[in-house]
């Protein structure tokens, strides 16, 4: 079985042929940074109001360490622990993946950034920004949760092992990345920072990969050991996403703290629970929330955007990109 304690090299009979499909659909998204032009944005840095400012200067700095701990978190416990070569094939896309994001936000800071000293803060956000220690914290927690596992043995082992899965699928890079989606969705709504925006439209199609191989994962040991999902563990997600939600809304509060024109601390709110909901409705439970997404620029402007992203070909890129990719109305 899939977690079963060993190190399977064998690729030919194939056991799971939809991780390698994954693998091969994560290669048609190749991109490179230096495609992203982000020096547009600096004008509009210049005209904003200092609260879109500081909400900027949060978000760079979730981000310069955000996918660093996803990617901590895919060598240290992930990789280690899914006894599939085509499975390890995607994570090793994966772990490439988070490399050129964290490329992406280090560029982002060196622009957006002059001083130095500033940008070193930024890097260091998980120390001195406490909303961003928190979401950290949470991060670190499921991370150390299953650091000591060598191998899967006990049932009770497979069960940590899954919720820290699902706490990086559904939490971080399902609720974290996607509520820091919707800020720069919403700046580029106000014609705002068009360069950061088309940056992270790459990364969003990265991320909803991501998220849909781990739910893979999930799926496939749920079908070969039913009773690890047991009400307990049903009820310990929903802990894990309640918490989620109240570490991304206190960020919310950072952000929008000093009074952003249109867009509240309420709606963004709203607009994670509805998220959480549908995490929860990917894994078979129950919505926990029952919250309207109040965003309507989510979906007057970028679900057309991003669903309709992989139905033309763009040759401008390193690969050409054809095909469809339904997002499930995860906005």
């Amino acid at each position: 079985m899939l977690l079963d304690p060993g190190m399977n090299l064998t690729l030919r009979p194939m056991r799971y042929p939809a991780f390698y499909d994954r693998f091969r659909d994560a290669i048609k998204n190749t991109w490179t940074v230096e495609e992203v032009d982000l020096h547009s944005d600096l004008a509009d840095l210049r005209r904003m109001t200092d609260a879109e400012r500081h909400l900027v200067s949060r978000l760079v700095a979730f981000f310069a360490t955000g996918d660093t701990i996803v990617a901590n978190n895919l060598v240290l416990n992930l990789y280690q622990h899914v006894n599939s070569p085509e499975g390890r094939l995607y994570l090793s896309r994966q772990l490439f993946e988070e490399a050129v994001h964290v490329q992406f936000y280090l560029t982002l800071l060196d622009t957006y950034v002059p001083d130095e000293k500033e940008r070193f803060e930024a890097f260091a956000a998980i120390d001195n920004i406490p909303s961003i220690k928190h979401k950290a914290d949470f991060c670190f927690r499921w991370i150390d949760s299953v650091f000591e596992l060598q191998s899967l043995e006990t049932r009770e082992d497979r069960k940590a092992f899954l919720l820290n899965l699902i706490c990086f699928a559904a939490c971080i890079e399902g609720l974290f990345f996607y509520g820091a989606f919707a800020y720069v969705y919403f700046l580029r709504s106000r014609g705002l920072l068009n360069g950061l925006a088309s940056g992270t439209n790459w990364v969003f199609r990265d991320e909803s990969m991501h998220m849909a191989f781990a739910f893979d994962v999930v799926d496939v040991v749920r079908s070969e050991e039913p009773d690890l999902f047991d009400e307990e563990m049903a009820q310990a997600v929903r802990q894990m996403i309640r918490e989620a939600v109240d570490a991304e809304a206190q960020f919310a509060e950072d952000l929008l703290g000093q009074g952003v024109a249109g867009l509240s601390t309420a709606d963004m709110r709203l607009y994670l629970e509805n998220v959480a909901d549908r995490r929860l409705q990917v894994l078979g439970l129950e919505p926990e929330y029952g919250s309207k997404n109040p965003l309507t620029f989510m979906e007057l402007q970028d679900v057309q955007e991003l669903s309709n992203f992989f139905e033309r070909r763009v040759s401008a890129y390193q690969v050409g990109v054809s095909g469809q990719v339904g997002f499930d109305d995860d906005f």
